[in-house]
């Protein structure tokens, strides 16, 4: 009997592998002849890293990249030498909880960083970027990223501007002419968990601006900004970045990295899915269990417990989704292939006891969700 154990960092309390262990000592508590695969999964949000790096052949590389606000900070991605692969989270050097919350304001803060992190692969050879693009702390449209590979975003007086949301409305020209060349040979990936178009109210700036410090305001010019920005994408570039799936992400990133480097917006949990190979071990098990700290409507659209859940039902097996917290779920769950969804919190508690608690309230549910099913599998 095969069990799948394969959940989302449950945010600011477990990582996915450790999410995973708590999950394993609940089944163990059940004695039966089973073997357990542990496969904690991301979706392009923090945690890419923690997930992947254990399953890829490869290693961190460590280096000094420029933080969200041109500060000097150490971070990392994982190299993989023998497919030429590298995995970037932008987390790593342009995250929001890289900036203390008195300091975030999206007119201020870069991707830049996180462009030093794609030059830096560049540098190793590689021929695959993949990019996480959740949890930044900007939106800047990527010019940050693209500044760091060379791309210039020049004013009405041919001046080069900073690349910081507060330049959006000001560009007026783009100079792709020191492009880095390396480019032209590299496929570069986005793995995105969400799917929000460039502009407008579901857009980056009014969706996500406000979550990493704008004002409405702010929120409104920086949206008018990303539109002025797309304008003379369409026209350097030859990309329409408006209407693109997943564009909005990361302030924009998605956008910018579809219309100045080709690259390929995918939803995240498909792109970590296929590096794992979850389908292989799915197909054999009896048992998925997966989860993550909220679970809700939003969670069938590009979450990794639906994503998950898809191949299970595709293999015609139970996927039950353990959550700290459930808000409104809907049918669309359950037609993904949630068989059940589980809040691992035991009775009333407050948000700090059960982030306090939560491998072992994880735990005691993984052992209540083996012994429904340990006669029946």
């Amino acid at each position: 009997m095969k069990i799948v154990v394969a959940p989302n960092a449950f945010k600011g309390c477990l990582s996915g592998t450790e999410a995973a262990d708590a999950i394993i000592t609940g089944i163990k508590r059940v004695p039966k002849p089973y073997r357990i695969a542990k496969m904690p999964i991301a979706d392009g949000g923090d945690g890419l890293l923690d997930v992947l790096s254990q399953r890829l052949p490869g290693a961190m590389e460590t280096m000094d990249v420029h933080d969200p606000l041109f500060r000097s900070a150490r971070s990392d991605f994982f190299w993989s030498p023998g497919g030429r692969t590298a995995l970037i989270e932008m987390a790593k050097a342009s995250g929001l909880a890289m900036v203390a919350e008195k300091e975030r304001d999206p007119d201020k803060t870069t991707s830049y960083g996180t462009g030093e992190l794609i030059r830096r692969a560049l540098d190793l050879g590689a021929e695959t970027i993949y990019l996480g693009i959740g949890g930044s702390a900007t939106v800047d449209g990527g010019m940050g990223i693209a500044a760091a590979l060379g791309v210039k975003f020049l004013d009405q007086d041919h001046e080069e501007l900073p690349p910081v949301g507060a330049s959006l409305a000001r560009v007026r020209t783009i100079d792709r002419s020191q492009t880095d060349p390396r480019l032209e040979r590299v496929r570069i990936e986005i793995i995105c968990d969400v799917d929000n178009p460039l502009l407008g109210p579901n857009g980056a700036a009014l969706v996500y601006g406000p979550q990493k410090g704008a004002t409405p305001e702010q929120a409104l010019a920086l949206d008018a900004g990303m539109a002025n920005l797309a304008d003379i994408v369409e026209r350097d570039a030859g990309k329409d970045v408006r209407a693109v799936s997943g564009a909005g992400a990361a302030g924009g990133v998605g956008g910018a990295m579809y219309g100045l480097f080709d690259a390929k917006i995918r939803p995240g949990i498909d792109v970590v899915l296929d590096l794992l190979d979850m389908e292989s071990h799915v197909q054999e098990a009896k048992l998925v269990i997966t989860g993550e700290g909220q679970i809700d409507y939003q969670t069938a659209y590009g979450k990794a417990p639906a994503g998950i859940a898809r191949l299970a039902k595709k293999h015609r097996v139970p996927c039950v989704a353990l959550a700290g917290s459930i808000g409104r779920v809907t049918d669309e769950l359950y037609d993904a292939g949630i068989t059940a969804v589980i809040s691992i919190c035991c009775g009333p508690v407050s948000l700090h006891d059960a982030m306090c608690n939560g491998k072992t309230l994880l735990a005691d549910s993984a052992e209540q969700v083996m012994r429904i099913y340990a006669d029946f599998i």
